[in-house]
C-alpha cells in the first residue's frame, strides 16, 4: 500500500511542479495546492498508514498509532490554506490591476495577452 501511495504522491508532485511552471496565475495556484496535498500525503505515508488503532497509548494497549504525523498533517493543512488564501488575494489584485492573469502580459513581453 505504501508503494502505491508513494507513486500517487510522485504523480501529484509532478503535476504540481508542471502547473507551477505555467504562465497563468490560476494554474500556479492549483500547482501550489497540489504540492500542499502531496506533502500531506507523504506525511501520511511516513506515519505507516495504521488503521483502527488509538493515537494515544493507554494501559493495556499493545499497538498504537503515532500522533506526530496527525499533528503535522493538521499543521500542513492550516499552512496550505493560508498560502492558498494569500495567493488568491494576490491573483485577484493582479487581475484588477492588469486585467489579465498571464505573467508574460504582466511583465510586458506579450502584446495582446493571448
Amino acid at each position: 500500500m505504501e508503494v502505491l501511495m508513494a507513486i500517487v504522491v510522485g504523480i501529484i508532485f509532478t503535476a504540481g511542479v508542471y502547473m507551477l511552471l505555467s504562465r497563468v496565475l490560476l494554474r500556479i495556484l492549483f500547482g501550489t495546492s497540489l504540492l500542499s496535498h502531496g506533502a500531506i500525503l507523504i506525511i501520511l505515508i511516513m506515519g505507516k498508514l495504521k488503521r483502527g488503532e488509538a493515537p494515544v497509548l493507554r494501559e493495556g494497549a499493545v499497538a498504537y498509532a503515532d500522533p506526530l504525523p496527525q499533528a503535522l498533517i493538521l499543521t500542513a493543512i492550516v499552512i496550505g490554506f493560508a498560502v492558498t488564501a494569500l495567493i488568491i488575494v494576490l491573483i485577484f489584485r493582479t487581475y484588477q490591476a492588469f486585467g489579465n492573469d498571464d505573467t508574460d502580459y504582466i511583465k510586458g513581453t506579450e502584446e495582446d495577452g493571448h
